[in-house]
């Protein structure tokens, strides 16, 4: 089946962003199915909200000449990634102080369209178009297709734990937007259970997010200290990736990456099995491109196929980790085109 959808050239430009508690992300989309030009990073904390936000993002375009006096009125539509849920018109982030209403800042900027989305879902939209400039798959691995026809999957260790899908349907890819980062993590050997054991002195519901996220990563180390009765002071998620991938560096740093690697592939094939991710499976965030040939060589996915009867299953579910780091905003850009496209 052809899943393709007629596409819908914007005879205005598209805004589209990808926003998180710390910085956003801002880019235009001038031709459908090309990525977004003029692409740049504000901080949220110095702006009051979106609207601020991309009033001066347009200002600043504008006063470099490019495009030439591009101003909200000359937008026709635009979609925003926003790392929060999104259940109705009122938005609030979770790490900021921003929040706004959908209809509110639709009407203030002007637009015909304005679509929000939950980050994941934007990242999810992203995967039928990524090729392989955008993606990597370590050796020896199964590559997605470069035009995929199948469900596809994606889970990401950032500050937090993200997973989405994406469905293909007769009318254009469908996102599962969803916080399937805060499922129960669970132990799949004696040592990762006295590891969740300890968590679980502080924290009632040790979920996935808990210890598969850069807020996660030090909560780890702290406990598999604790499991070996050593004492270690608490080290950031940055200090922790650097010490562990370090020539001759921290053992216990590289233990805590080694538990990491291992029980996100736990979760990947519980992913993969749930939405039956049958056309890839993709690892998004900030950490794991970072680990390289550790992650590689890690037990990642030894963990994602340890599924029993359904290994073989795993075994065909194709991987790759994601490279672009702007991989929402074409997310962002398909749920436009999609949106525009006529029925």
């Amino acid at each position: 089946m052809d899943f393709a959808i007629p596409h819908a050239t914007p005879a205005r430009p598209w805004l589209v962003a990808d926003i998180g508690g710390t910085n956003a992300r801002f880019g235009l989309v001038t031709a459908v199915g090309q990525p977004a030009v003029h692409v740049q990073r504000l901080a949220v904390a110095d702006h009051a909200g979106p609207e601020q936000a991309i009033r001066a993002y347009l200002a600043g375009l504008a006063s470099a000449g490019e495009p030439a006096g591009l101003a909200t009125e000359g937008l026709a539509a635009a979609a925003l990634a926003v790392a929060t849920p999104v259940t109705g018109d009122e938005v609030s982030f979770t790490n900021s102080v921003w929040r706004f209403s959908v209809q509110g800042l639709q009407e203030a900027l002007g637009l015909a369209r304005l679509l929000v989305l939950n980050d994941f879902e934007a990242l999810a939209l992203s995967l039928p178009r990524l090729g392989p400039a955008q993606r990597h798959t370590p050796a020896g691995w199964l590559a997605p297709a470069d035009a995929p026809t199948q469900t596809l999957a994606v889970v990401g260790p950032g500050t937090g734990l993200g997973v989405g899908g994406v469905l293909p349907t007769p009318a254009g890819w469908v996102a599962i937007a969803g916080e399937g980062g805060h499922v129960t993590l669970a132990a799949a050997d004696e040592e990762e259970a006295a590891l969740l054991a300890w968590v679980r002195r502080s924290h009632g519901h040790v979920s996935a997010e808990r210890l598969l996220s850069g807020l996660g990563l030090p909560l780890l180390h702290q406990a598999v200290a604790a499991v070996q009765g050593r004492a270690v002071p608490v080290l950031s998620a940055e200090q922790i990736v650097t010490a562990g991938l370090g020539e001759g560096g921290d053992a216990l740093c590289r233990e805590t990456l080694a538990h990491f690697c291992a029980m996100l592939g736990g979760v990947a094939g519980n992913v993969a099995l749930t939405l039956g991710a049958r056309g890839g499976l993709y690892i998004g965030g900030g950490i794991v491109p970072r680990l390289g040939d550790f992650f590689a060589c890690s037990r990642f996915r030894e963990r994602m196929l340890a599924k029993g009867r359904f290994a073989d299953y795993l075994a065909a579910v194709p991987v790759a980790i994601i490279t672009d780091t702007l991989a929402a905003l074409a997310g962002g850009a398909l749920a436009l085109e999609q949106a525009a496209a006529p029925r």
